[in-house]
């Protein structure tokens, strides 16, 4: 990778740009709170070539929801469950109104 890769994916939500000690710095908490995510399977970081975990920023937002849910005093695997169906609710709410979105049948309607 060049450095005009790298540069291009300074704003990609998706590049694994974080290392695990950085990611648990910004989180302010610790390497085993975000492998306790990882073995939840709420996240999976990348791996680096020497296997070395790496996180996104989008990684890092639901690290960060999950962190909101476990100091409010939900246990790890609970918040990561909660993370899970409100990602799905959200999906299906998004399916739902593209489908009323879209006419219906094989013909558009026409106003009379």
């Amino acid at each position: 990778m060049t450095a005009d890769d790298s540069f291009g994916r300074i704003d990609d939500d998706d590049y694994p740009a974080y290392t695990m000690g950085r990611a648990a710095e910004i989180l302010g908490t610790t390497p085993s709170f975000l492998r306790a995510l990882g073995d939840a399977r709420l996240i999976t970081p990348l791996r680096s070539k020497g296997g070395h975990r790496r996180y996104s920023r989008y990684q890092l937002r639901i690290a960060a929801r999950a962190r909101e849910l476990v100091d409010q005093g939900t246990p790890v695997e609970a918040a990561c469950r909660i993370i899970i169906l409100e990602d799905q609710l959200e999906e299906a709410q998004r399916i739902n109104a593209e489908t009323h979105r879209t006419p219906r049948g094989p013909y558009p309607t026409t106003a009379t």
